[in-house]
Protein backbone atom coordinates (compact mmCIF):
# COMPACT_ATOMS: atom_id res chain seq x y z
CA UNK A 1 0.00 0.00 0.00
CA UNK A 2 1.39 3.48 -1.14
CA UNK A 3 1.97 5.76 2.25
CA UNK A 4 -0.14 8.28 1.02
CA UNK A 5 -2.61 5.60 0.62
CA UNK A 6 -2.83 4.32 4.20
CA UNK A 7 -2.87 8.22 5.52
CA UNK A 8 -5.99 8.19 4.16
CA UNK A 9 -7.74 5.37 5.22
CA UNK A 10 -5.81 6.01 8.72
CA UNK A 11 -7.89 9.56 8.77
CA UNK A 12 -10.71 7.94 8.29
CA UNK A 13 -10.11 5.41 10.99
CA UNK A 14 -9.09 8.28 13.50
CA UNK A 15 -11.93 9.28 14.72
CA UNK A 16 -13.15 5.59 16.18
CA UNK A 17 -10.00 5.50 18.10
CA UNK A 18 -11.32 8.94 19.75
CA UNK A 19 -14.03 7.54 21.11
CA UNK A 20 -14.73 6.97 24.91
CA UNK A 21 -15.09 4.89 27.10
CA UNK A 22 -11.71 3.46 25.45
CA UNK A 23 -11.68 -0.40 24.43
CA UNK A 24 -9.08 -1.43 26.50
CA UNK A 25 -9.69 -5.04 25.59
CA UNK A 26 -7.16 -4.82 22.77
CA UNK A 27 -4.45 -5.24 24.95
CA UNK A 28 -3.51 -7.32 27.88
CA UNK A 29 -3.32 -5.84 31.08
CA UNK A 30 -2.53 -7.48 34.82
CA UNK A 31 -4.78 -5.42 37.35
CA UNK A 32 -4.72 -5.25 41.37
CA UNK A 33 -2.98 -6.40 44.36
CA UNK A 34 -1.68 -3.26 45.29
CA UNK A 35 0.48 -3.20 42.62
CA UNK A 36 0.97 -0.41 39.08
CA UNK A 37 -0.39 -1.89 36.68
CA UNK A 38 1.29 -3.66 33.72
CA UNK A 39 0.54 -3.85 30.28
CA UNK A 40 1.17 -6.06 27.31
CA UNK A 41 4.38 -5.04 25.01
CA UNK A 42 2.29 -6.15 21.93
CA UNK A 43 3.94 -9.15 19.72
CA UNK A 44 7.25 -8.79 22.91
CA UNK A 45 4.47 -10.36 25.09
CA UNK A 46 6.51 -8.73 28.09
CA UNK A 47 4.25 -7.52 30.82
CA UNK A 48 5.29 -3.66 31.10
CA UNK A 49 4.84 -1.18 34.15
CA UNK A 50 2.26 1.48 32.57
CA UNK A 51 4.92 4.07 34.02
CA UNK A 52 8.41 4.23 32.55
CA UNK A 53 11.80 5.51 33.60
CA UNK A 54 13.02 8.15 31.61
CA UNK A 55 17.38 8.18 32.08
CA UNK A 56 16.94 12.15 31.87
CA UNK A 57 15.54 11.77 35.37
CA UNK A 58 18.72 11.32 36.60
CA UNK A 59 20.58 13.56 34.39
CA UNK A 60 23.31 15.24 36.15
CA UNK A 61 22.09 13.66 39.49
CA UNK A 62 24.80 12.24 41.99
CA UNK A 63 25.29 8.68 41.79
CA UNK A 64 23.78 8.83 45.21
CA UNK A 65 20.83 10.80 43.83
CA UNK A 66 20.79 8.36 41.12
CA UNK A 67 20.56 4.95 43.24
CA UNK A 68 17.57 6.91 45.41
CA UNK A 69 15.49 8.11 42.07
CA UNK A 70 15.92 4.06 40.66
CA UNK A 71 15.13 2.24 44.10
CA UNK A 72 11.62 4.69 44.53
CA UNK A 73 10.60 3.41 41.19
CA UNK A 74 11.29 0.09 41.60
CA UNK A 75 9.50 0.06 44.79
CA UNK A 76 6.68 1.76 43.24
CA UNK A 77 6.24 -0.76 40.41
CA UNK A 78 8.57 0.37 36.95
CA UNK A 79 9.88 -2.23 36.03
CA UNK A 80 10.89 -0.08 32.41
CA UNK A 81 13.82 1.92 32.07
CA UNK A 82 14.94 3.49 29.10
CA UNK A 83 17.89 5.72 28.06
CA UNK A 84 20.10 6.82 25.07
CA UNK A 85 23.54 8.28 24.78
CA UNK A 86 22.31 11.15 23.84
CA UNK A 87 20.58 12.44 27.60
CA UNK A 88 24.17 13.53 28.48
CA UNK A 89 25.32 11.38 31.53
CA UNK A 90 22.01 9.41 32.24
CA UNK A 91 24.15 6.41 30.66
CA UNK A 92 26.87 6.96 33.11
CA UNK A 93 24.52 7.58 36.31
CA UNK A 94 21.20 4.81 35.65
CA UNK A 95 23.79 2.04 34.93
CA UNK A 96 25.33 1.83 38.38
CA UNK A 97 22.11 2.65 39.83
CA UNK A 98 20.06 -0.27 37.78
CA UNK A 99 22.56 -2.73 37.89
CA UNK A 100 21.17 -4.43 41.50
CA UNK A 101 18.01 -4.80 39.64
CA UNK A 102 19.07 -5.18 35.87
CA UNK A 103 17.60 -9.06 35.60
CA UNK A 104 14.05 -8.04 37.17
CA UNK A 105 13.70 -5.53 34.88
CA UNK A 106 13.03 -4.47 31.21
CA UNK A 107 15.75 -2.06 29.69
CA UNK A 108 15.96 -0.08 26.62
CA UNK A 109 18.29 1.95 25.12
CA UNK A 110 18.53 3.97 21.56
CA UNK A 111 20.90 5.35 18.71
CA UNK A 112 20.73 8.36 16.76
CA UNK A 113 23.48 6.86 14.70
CA UNK A 114 22.16 6.29 11.18
CA UNK A 115 24.76 4.09 9.46
CA UNK A 116 25.98 0.73 10.60
CA UNK A 117 29.95 1.21 12.24
CA UNK A 118 28.52 4.23 13.88
CA UNK A 119 25.82 2.50 15.47
CA UNK A 120 27.57 -0.71 16.32
CA UNK A 121 30.42 1.89 17.97
CA UNK A 122 27.00 3.66 19.94
CA UNK A 123 26.07 0.03 20.64
CA UNK A 124 28.91 -1.55 22.23
CA UNK A 125 29.94 1.73 24.44
CA UNK A 126 26.55 2.18 25.40
CA UNK A 127 26.35 -1.46 26.87
CA UNK A 128 29.56 -1.16 28.64
CA UNK A 129 28.65 2.16 30.22
CA UNK A 130 24.89 0.68 31.38
CA UNK A 131 26.76 -2.33 32.94
CA UNK A 132 25.19 -4.75 31.09
CA UNK A 133 25.72 -7.54 28.67
CA UNK A 134 22.31 -6.83 26.70
CA UNK A 135 19.14 -4.35 26.04
CA UNK A 136 15.96 -5.93 26.14
CA UNK A 137 14.60 -3.47 23.73
CA UNK A 138 17.27 -1.27 21.44
CA UNK A 139 15.97 1.73 19.47
CA UNK A 140 16.30 3.92 16.24
CA UNK A 141 16.28 7.12 18.34
CA UNK A 142 14.88 10.74 17.63
CA UNK A 143 13.45 9.58 13.73
CA UNK A 144 11.69 12.59 11.38
CA UNK A 145 12.54 12.34 8.03
CA UNK A 146 12.15 9.78 5.56
CA UNK A 147 15.50 9.98 4.24
CA UNK A 148 16.99 9.59 7.97
CA UNK A 149 14.81 6.22 7.45
CA UNK A 150 16.18 5.06 4.04
CA UNK A 151 19.77 5.71 5.15
CA UNK A 152 18.30 3.34 8.58
CA UNK A 153 16.96 0.23 6.28
CA UNK A 154 19.56 0.79 3.40
CA UNK A 155 22.91 -1.00 2.28
CA UNK A 156 25.30 -0.10 5.12
CA UNK A 157 22.48 1.23 7.58
CA UNK A 158 22.34 1.18 11.27
CA UNK A 159 19.54 -1.73 11.28
CA UNK A 160 22.50 -3.58 9.78
CA UNK A 161 23.88 -3.76 13.40
CA UNK A 162 20.60 -4.02 15.19
CA UNK A 163 20.51 -7.62 13.01
CA UNK A 164 23.33 -8.74 13.74
CA UNK A 165 23.34 -7.54 17.19
CA UNK A 166 20.20 -9.79 17.78
CA UNK A 167 22.23 -12.62 16.74
CA UNK A 168 24.36 -12.11 19.06
CA UNK A 169 22.35 -11.70 21.86
CA UNK A 170 23.08 -8.11 22.86
CA UNK A 171 19.35 -7.05 22.02
CA UNK A 172 16.58 -9.08 22.41
CA UNK A 173 13.61 -6.37 20.92
CA UNK A 174 14.13 -3.91 17.32
CA UNK A 175 11.94 -0.21 18.13
CA UNK A 176 12.29 3.11 17.12
CA UNK A 177 11.37 6.51 18.84
CA UNK A 178 9.77 8.85 16.07
CA UNK A 179 8.26 12.58 15.64
CA UNK A 180 6.79 12.79 12.48
CA UNK A 181 3.83 10.67 11.32
CA UNK A 182 6.10 10.65 7.70
CA UNK A 183 9.10 9.09 9.48
CA UNK A 184 6.66 6.53 11.47
CA UNK A 185 4.54 5.65 8.73
CA UNK A 186 8.00 5.26 6.35
CA UNK A 187 9.79 3.00 9.38
CA UNK A 188 6.78 0.54 10.23
CA UNK A 189 6.14 0.05 6.13
CA UNK A 190 9.99 -0.92 5.84
CA UNK A 191 10.52 -3.31 8.88
CA UNK A 192 8.57 -5.40 11.25
CA UNK A 193 9.24 -3.39 14.17
CA UNK A 194 8.40 -4.68 17.68
CA UNK A 195 7.81 -1.59 19.52
CA UNK A 196 7.16 2.39 18.60
CA UNK A 197 8.00 5.37 20.30
CA UNK A 198 5.84 8.38 19.98
CA UNK A 199 4.45 11.17 20.86
CA UNK A 200 0.40 10.81 22.36
CA UNK A 201 -0.78 13.51 24.52
CA UNK A 202 -3.95 14.83 24.79
CA UNK A 203 -3.05 18.69 22.68
CA UNK A 204 -0.91 17.27 19.78
CA UNK A 205 -4.04 14.76 19.46
CA UNK A 206 -7.20 17.55 19.38
CA UNK A 207 -5.34 20.94 18.29
CA UNK A 208 -3.10 19.21 16.00
CA UNK A 209 -4.69 16.02 14.59
CA UNK A 210 -0.96 14.38 15.39
CA UNK A 211 -0.98 10.77 16.56
CA UNK A 212 -4.29 9.18 15.22
CA UNK A 213 -3.17 8.14 12.14
CA UNK A 214 0.19 6.44 13.89
CA UNK A 215 -1.84 4.72 16.60
CA UNK A 216 -3.91 2.90 13.71
CA UNK A 217 -1.05 1.48 12.08
CA UNK A 218 0.77 0.30 15.56
CA UNK A 219 -2.11 -1.53 16.49
CA UNK A 220 -2.83 -3.24 13.35
CA UNK A 221 1.17 -4.45 13.44
CA UNK A 222 0.38 -5.62 16.97
CA UNK A 223 3.44 -3.14 18.21
CA UNK A 224 4.20 -2.37 21.85
CA UNK A 225 3.19 1.15 22.02
CA UNK A 226 5.19 3.89 24.14
CA UNK A 227 4.06 7.07 24.72
CA UNK A 228 6.42 10.29 24.84
CA UNK A 229 5.22 13.57 25.89
CA UNK A 230 2.28 11.83 28.01
CA UNK A 231 2.35 15.21 30.42
CA UNK A 232 2.94 17.80 27.97
CA UNK A 233 0.70 20.71 27.44
CA UNK A 234 2.39 22.09 24.40
CA UNK A 235 4.79 24.82 23.44
CA UNK A 236 6.30 27.05 25.72
CA UNK A 237 4.23 30.73 25.97
CA UNK A 238 6.76 33.34 24.95
CA UNK A 239 8.54 35.02 27.88
CA UNK A 240 8.02 31.75 30.05
CA UNK A 241 10.09 31.32 32.91
CA UNK A 242 11.48 27.56 32.15
CA UNK A 243 14.03 28.01 35.04
CA UNK A 244 12.28 25.39 37.50
CA UNK A 245 12.09 22.83 34.56
CA UNK A 246 15.62 23.49 32.90
CA UNK A 247 14.96 19.57 31.31
CA UNK A 248 11.83 20.37 30.00
CA UNK A 249 11.80 21.67 26.02
CA UNK A 250 7.84 21.84 26.45
CA UNK A 251 5.38 23.49 28.77
CA UNK A 252 4.63 20.05 31.06
CA UNK A 253 1.26 19.56 32.98
CA UNK A 254 2.19 20.44 36.40
CA UNK A 255 -0.06 20.00 38.88
CA UNK A 256 -2.18 17.30 40.00
CA UNK A 257 -5.24 17.33 37.90
CA UNK A 258 -3.62 18.65 34.70
CA UNK A 259 -0.76 15.65 35.49
CA UNK A 260 -4.01 12.87 35.70
CA UNK A 261 -5.85 14.39 32.66
CA UNK A 262 -2.79 13.75 30.89
CA UNK A 263 -1.68 10.33 31.99
CA UNK A 264 -5.55 9.37 31.77
CA UNK A 265 -5.94 10.64 28.59
CA UNK A 266 -2.94 8.35 26.81
CA UNK A 267 -2.98 4.99 28.78
CA UNK A 268 -7.37 4.81 28.09
CA UNK A 269 -6.09 4.30 24.90
CA UNK A 270 -4.31 0.78 23.76
CA UNK A 271 -1.11 2.13 24.70
CA UNK A 272 1.59 -0.04 26.82
CA UNK A 273 3.39 2.77 28.37
CA UNK A 274 4.17 6.22 28.97
CA UNK A 275 6.98 8.18 29.81
CA UNK A 276 6.78 11.03 31.49
CA UNK A 277 8.83 14.27 31.86
CA UNK A 278 12.58 14.20 32.83
CA UNK A 279 12.30 16.35 35.44
CA UNK A 280 12.75 13.97 39.41
CA UNK A 281 9.75 16.65 40.40
CA UNK A 282 7.33 15.73 37.34
CA UNK A 283 8.42 12.16 37.38
CA UNK A 284 8.04 11.26 41.59
CA UNK A 285 4.46 13.31 41.09
CA UNK A 286 3.13 11.05 37.97
CA UNK A 287 4.68 7.73 40.03
CA UNK A 288 2.09 9.03 43.07
CA UNK A 289 -0.90 9.91 40.97
CA UNK A 290 -0.69 7.04 38.61
CA UNK A 291 -2.52 4.19 40.93
CA UNK A 292 -5.53 7.03 40.70
CA UNK A 293 -6.00 6.20 36.81
CA UNK A 294 -9.55 4.78 35.39
CA UNK A 295 -9.90 4.89 31.94
CA UNK A 296 -12.02 8.19 30.74
CA UNK A 297 -15.60 8.43 30.48
CA UNK A 298 -17.07 10.06 27.59
CA UNK A 299 -17.98 12.55 29.10
CA UNK A 300 -14.48 13.01 30.45
CA UNK A 301 -13.16 12.84 26.87
CA UNK A 302 -15.36 15.63 25.56
CA UNK A 303 -13.98 17.25 28.31
CA UNK A 304 -10.47 17.14 27.83
CA UNK A 305 -11.27 17.63 23.69
CA UNK A 306 -12.43 21.04 24.13
CA UNK A 307 -9.50 22.40 26.34
CA UNK A 308 -6.63 20.46 24.57
CA UNK A 309 -8.15 21.97 21.67
CA UNK A 310 -7.52 26.15 23.09
CA UNK A 311 -3.86 25.20 23.83
CA UNK A 312 -0.75 25.09 21.19
CA UNK A 313 0.62 21.34 20.14
CA UNK A 314 3.95 20.15 20.01
CA UNK A 315 3.23 18.75 17.27
CA UNK A 316 0.32 18.91 14.27
CA UNK A 317 -0.22 16.90 11.17
CA UNK A 318 -1.76 18.29 7.83
CA UNK A 319 -1.63 15.42 5.84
Amino acid sequence: MERREFLKMAAAAAPALGLFPADLSLIARTLGNGQMEKRMLGKTGEMISVLTFGGIVVRDATPEQAAKSVKQAIDAGVNYFDNAPSYGDAEVKLGPALEPYRKNVFLSNKTQMRTRDEARAELENSLKVMRTDYFDLYQHHAVYRVEDVETILGKGGAMETFLEAKQEGKIKYIGFSAHTVEAATALMEGFDFDTIMFPFNLTSWHAGNFGPQVLDMALRKNMGIIALKAMAKGRWPQGSDRTRYPKAWYEPLTTDEQILKGLRFTLSHPITTAIPPGEEELFMAALRLIDQFEPLTREEAEHIRQLASTWDPLFSYSG
